[in-house]
């Protein structure tokens, strides 16, 4: 955000001109060059008083731009990349766990037995997602706790939106992970379709490059990943004290993801069956 004082016209004219600019240092790769142009560009605006004025004298015409690192204002690295962790964890473990489970009942010949039991699709589906939602909110306390500890990680939101909201994204990796499980024929299938789809969501979801910063084309397939949303809630909540109203629409696409990747997985178990 960029404030021009109301009196701006009348500071250049005396010479003393002043701009305020609030920038979100959350992403200290993102803000750095954005913070380090600004006072540029209200040089480039001090110099077009300049042109349009020349009886002004040139000496006494000095801009001086404040500048408000919000959020992380000593611009400390792992305050972005610690909270982001948290969700690259996730994915990768819970993803891959997931979708080794069910194939592994199938290359061991067990799956007979499964199929043979009075259980639904969506019972089994139960059976072999709910321990890994147990196995996340073990990591999850973990990576909280260390970052605390460990980083000083601020905490600023609120707790039961953080675990409402990671509640939503582990449903949806494990069930992401249960739906290639029904598509690979083995483990070592399952794992190579996992890795297929975690290298692209790391690169694109804004964990290792800022978000904003990335081509078009980029960013809206970054949309399409889980991760990127989630990274976005788990920031704001630790490090803005973001309320419920300013990351709902994330939290909803995540919902989203777990709507979707239900009736996918339910319908394609289904088609196993015969």
């Amino acid at each position: 955000m960029v404030t021009i004082p109301s009196d701006f016209a009348k500071q250049a004219e005396a010479g003393t001109p002043n701009a305020l600019i609030e920038a979100d240092a959350t992403d200290p790769a993102a803000s750095g060059a954005a913070v380090a142009s600004a006072p540029s560009i209200i040089e480039r605006a001090v110099a077009s008083v300049k042109q349009k004025n020349p009886s002004l004298k040139q000496d006494l015409l000095k801009s001086s731009t404040i500048i408000h690192r919000k959020y992380n204002p000593e611009g400390i690295t792992q305050y972005n990349i610690v909270p982001g962790l948290l969700g690259v964890i996730l994915q990768l473990t819970l993803v891959m766990m997931t979708s080794i489970a069910l194939t592994r009942e199938t290359e061991r010949g067990t799956m007979e037995n499964l199929l043979a039991m009075p259980a639904s699709p969506f019972e089994i589906m139960c059976g072999k997602v709910l321990p890994y939602l147990a196995v996340g909110a073990v990591q999850v306390a973990v990576v909280l706790v260390a970052g605390r500890i460990l980083f000083s990680i601020p905490f600023e939101g609120g707790l039961m939106l953080l675990i409402g909201a990671i509640l939503v994204f582990v449903l949806s990796l494990v069930l992401l992970g249960y739906f290639i499980s029904t598509i690979a024929r083995t483990q070592m299938q399952a794992m190579q379709m996992t890795f297929f789809f975690f290298l692209p969501s790391l690169l694109l979801s804004g964990f290792m490059f800022p978000y904003a910063g990335m081509p078009g084309w980029a960013q809206t397939l970054g949309e399409i990943f889980p991760l990127t949303h989630f990274l976005r809630v788990v920031r704001a909540i630790l490090l803005k004290g973001a309320e419920w109203n300013e990351i709902s629409v994330s939290v909803y696409t995540l919902f989203l993801f777990v709507a979707v990747l239900l009736m996918l997985a339910l319908k394609r178990f289904k088609r196993t069956l015969d």
